[in-house]
């Protein structure tokens, strides 16, 4: 099932571990703590990262 809500903090992760500091300091900045995989599928399809390989967060973001 894919994660709906993530942490930004993983995604940042995965993209530091590849070599990608430049987009992590990016992704860091630009989008809050808990991100939308909806909302950002094609950012994270840009990025190669696969959703249904996040961990899905319980918290859900206060500006829904």
């Amino acid at each position: 099932m894919t994660a709906t809500h993530v942490r930004r903090s993983e995604i940042v992760s995965i993209l530091r571990s590849r070599g990608k500091f430049a987009r992590a300091d990016w992704f860091e900045r630009a989008l809050p703590d808990i991100v939308d995989t909806g909302k950002n599928s094609s950012l994270l399809a840009n990025l190669d990262i696969d959703p249904d390989a996040l961990k899905s967060t319980d918290r859900i973001p206060q500006n829904v």
